[in-house]
C-alpha cells in the first residue's frame, strides 16, 4: 500500500493534516526556491509561481520515495504585481508590514500531488486580506510579543495567534491563509482512495 507523504517541514501543514486525521509521513524537499522564483518571469502571476514551487517540490521527493503519493505546497505573498518573500530578521519584518498597512494583499496558496516524479494533480486558492493601518507603537509592541516567529511566515504574521490583529478584514479560506488549500486537498486524496471516502 502506497503511503502519503508530506514534502514540508511547515507545522501548520502538518498541522492541518494531523487535525484532519491524515496519515502521512514527511521528507522535505531539496529545491532551491530562490532560482525557481528567479527562473520565473517577473510578471508572471503569483498564483503560479505557488503552483510551480508546489509541484516541483512534490516533484523531487517523489523520486526519493517510489510507490508514494507526495504533496507538495507553497504560498505567495502578493501586493499588487510584488512577490513578497519571509523576511530574514525583524528589521525586514518591521519593514514588510509597515508595507503592508493599510492595503490589501492576497495569498496564493498551492499544493500538488506527484507519484513517481510525475504530476498527478495539483491546485491553488487564493485569499485576500486587509491590514487595517495600525501605529508605529502597535507595530513595534507586536513585534516584540511575537518574537523571531515573524520571520518564519510570508507575511510576517500568523493570523492563527496575535497577528490576527493586524487586520480589518478577511476573505477567503482559513486553511489557503494558513498555507494549503486542505478541503480541495482532502477531495482529491479520497477520489485517489489514499482516504475514507
Amino acid at each position: 500500500m502506497a503511503s502519503l507523504v508530506l514534502a514540508s517541514g511547515s507545522r501548520a501543514r502538518q498541522g492541518m493534516l494531523q487535525a484532519a486525521g491524515v496519515t502521512f509521513t514527511v521528507q522535505t524537499a531539496n529545491v532551491d526556491e530562490a532560482a525557481i522564483r528567479a527562473r520565473l518571469a517577473v510578471l508572471t502571476p503569483a498564483a503560479h509561481v505557488a503552483t510551480v514551487l508546489a509541484t516541483e517540490k512534490a516533484l523531487a521527493v517523489s523520486k526519493l520515495s517510489p510507490g508514494d503519493l507526495v504533496i507538495g505546497s507553497d504560498q505567495v505573498l502578493a501586493l499588487g504585481l510584488d512577490i513578497l518573500s519571509k523576511p530574514g530578521d525583524r528589521a525586514a519584518a518591521r519593514a514588510q508590514l509597515a508595507s503592508l498597512r493599510g492595503r490589501t494583499h492576497a495569498l496564493h496558496s498551492a499544493v500538488a500531488l506527484a507519484r513517481d516524479g510525475v504530476l498527478v494533480w495539483s491546485g491553488v486558492e487564493t485569499a485576500e486580506l486587509a491590514m487595517r493601518d495600525f501605529s508605529d507603537a502597535f507595530l513595534d509592541s507586536y513585534l516584540d510579543a511575537v518574537g523571531e516567529e515573524v520571520c518564519h511566515s510570508v507575511g510576517a504574521y500568523h493570523l492563527e495567534g496575535r497577528g490576527i490583529q493586524l487586520f480589518d478584514r478577511v476573505r477567503g479560506d482559513y486553511f489557503t491563509i494558513l498555507g494549503m488549500p486542505l478541503l480541495p486537498l482532502l477531495a482529491e486524496l479520497r477520489r485517489l482512495g489514499m482516504i475514507a471516502a
